[in-house]
């Protein structure tokens, strides 16, 4: 006997189901309340062999208390650049019902200093994020000895 088929495979149209599963309880979760404090966690995801030669894109996602949902790795790139698709991370936020994120990228180069092009992409990400009413909290420019935040600069 086979299986029987969804309304969805009959149709011929795919089934799009949103799942988020945390292996975290609420309690543990840390919170993000500083700059510091963010860095302090992203510096501890990124691979400390790699960090000085590609760079990489990746996003904290918060909830309401400014816990820390989990850390989307957006993506690997090259020396000087990666390439990030705002789609991505409006679907990561939007998967796991985050509030507000942080966005973060290294600078192999060492050169804290943001380009226009990481100014053009905030601007742009942060303004898709005001549509889905989730808060961009910072930008967050990393090397390992130190940061550069758009929050702290006023350029968010």
């Amino acid at each position: 006997m086979k299986p029987r088929q969804t309304n969805a495979e009959q149709s011929g149209v795919a089934e799009v189901e949103l799942v988020y599963h945390s292996k975290v309880k609420a309690a543990d979760r840390p919170k993000v309340l500083s700059t510091a404090e963010a860095y302090r966690i992203l510096l501890n995801h990124w691979n400390k062999d790699t960090i000085g030669l590609l760079e990489e894109f990746k996003v904290m996602l918060l909830n309401n208390n400014l816990s820390l949902l989990g850390i989307y790795e957006l993506s690997k790139g090259g020396i000087a650049a990666t390439f990030v698709d705002p789609r991505l991370i409006y679907a990561a936020a939007l998967k796991a019902a985050a509030t507000s994120i942080i966005l973060a990228h290294n600078h192999p180069s060492g050169e804290l200093k943001p380009s226009r092009a990481d100014e053009e992409l905030t601007r742009r990400i942060s303004e898709g994020c005001k549509l889905l009413d989730i808060k961009v909290n910072d930008h967050l420019i990393i090397t390992p000895d130190h940061y550069f935040s758009f929050a702290n600069e006023g350029l968010l």
